[in-house]
C-alpha cells in the first residue's frame, strides 16, 4: 500500500467549501436565527459527540461563519449565532447590557440627567426629556426615547420621581390634557422631598383629599394650603 494511500481522506466539502459536519452544524445554528444556540442543544440536534461538536464550532468560528454570544440568562453556557443575525434581547438583555453585564455607569448617568432636565423644566413628558437631551447633547453616550422612557419609569418606582397627567392648566399649559408627565415629589426641587413631609403636607389632613384629583374642580395646581407648602 503507497504513502498516499494510507494518509487519512478528508472530509467531503460541500458547495459551499465547508466540511460536512461543519456544515450540519452550521445549518442548525442558522436555523435558530437571532435566538442562538447552547452547545448542548447542538449536541441534541445534530446527535455528534462533544469532541467533534467542538471541533466544528471552532472550525466555524475562525472561519468567521458563526460568533460567540454571550446570554444574560445563563452566562455559564456557550451560545453561538450564525454570523449574519445580531442576537435578540432575550439573549444581550437588551440596550442595558454590554457584553452581557448591566451598564450601570450609563444607566445611573441617564437617571441623574433625566432629574436635572425634571428639575429644570418643572413637568416634562418622556418625549419632552428626551427632546432636551438631543437638543442639548448631555451625555457622550447615545441614547433611544425608548430607554429615556424605560428610566423614567424606573425612577418612577425609585420614589425620585412622580408622574400625573396634565391638567392642561398652569404648569402643564403645554401638555395636553390627560398625557401622562413627570415632575419631583412635593418639596424642594434640589433637594427632593423635605423631612417629614408625610407628617406636615397639608393633604394629609385635608377633609376633601377623597375629591382632589390632578385634573379636577379640586387639585394640588389650585390648591393654596398645598402651594403655600410647597414653598415653605
Amino acid at each position: 500500500m503507497s504513502l498516499l494511500n494510507k494518509r487519512k481522506k478528508p472530509e467531503p466539502k460541500q458547495a459551499g467549501g465547508l466540511p460536512e459536519l461543519d456544515r450540519k452544524v452550521l445549518e442548525v445554528i442558522k436555523s435558530k436565527k437571532e435566538m442562538a444556540i447552547w452547545t448542548r442543544d447542538l449536541k441534541t440536534e445534530t446527535n455528534l459527540t462533544d469532541a467533534a461538536i467542538n471541533k466544528c464550532i471552532k472550525n466555524l468560528l475562525n472561519s468567521s461563519h458563526i460568533k460567540e454570544v454571550v446570554h444574560v440568562q445563563q452566562k455559564g453556557r456557550k451560545h453561538y449565532i450564525a454570523a449574519e443575525f445580531e442576537p435578540s434581547k432575550e439573549i444581550t438583555g437588551g440596550s442595558w447590557y454590554v457584553n452581557g453585564d448591566l451598564d450601570t455607569t450609563f444607566i445611573d448617568e441617564l437617571k441623574n440627567l433625566c432629574l436635572k432636565i425634571i428639575r429644570k423644566l418643572k413637568v416634562a413628558t418622556a418625549d419632552g426629556v428626551y427632546d432636551f437631551f438631543k437638543a442639548n447633547r448631555l451625555t457622550n453616550t447615545e441614547c433611544t426615547s425608548q430607554q429615556v422612557s424605560e428610566i423614567l419609569r424606573s425612577m418612577v418606582l425609585d420614589n425620585m420621581i412622580i408622574d400625573v397627567k396634565s391638567t392642561g392648566l398652569g404648569e402643564y399649559h403645554s401638555i395636553p390634557v390627560g398625557q401622562v408627565c413627570y415632575r419631583c415629589p412635593p418639596g424642594d426641587l434640589n433637594k427632593g422631598p423635605k423631612t417629614g413631609a408625610l407628617v406636615s403636607i397639608p393633604c394629609g389632613i385635608c377633609p376633601r383629599i377623597r375629591e382632589c384629583t390632578p385634573d379636577g374642580l379640586i387639585s394640588p395646581t389650585t390648591c393654596v394650603y398645598y402651594t403655600k407648602w410647597l414653598d415653605f
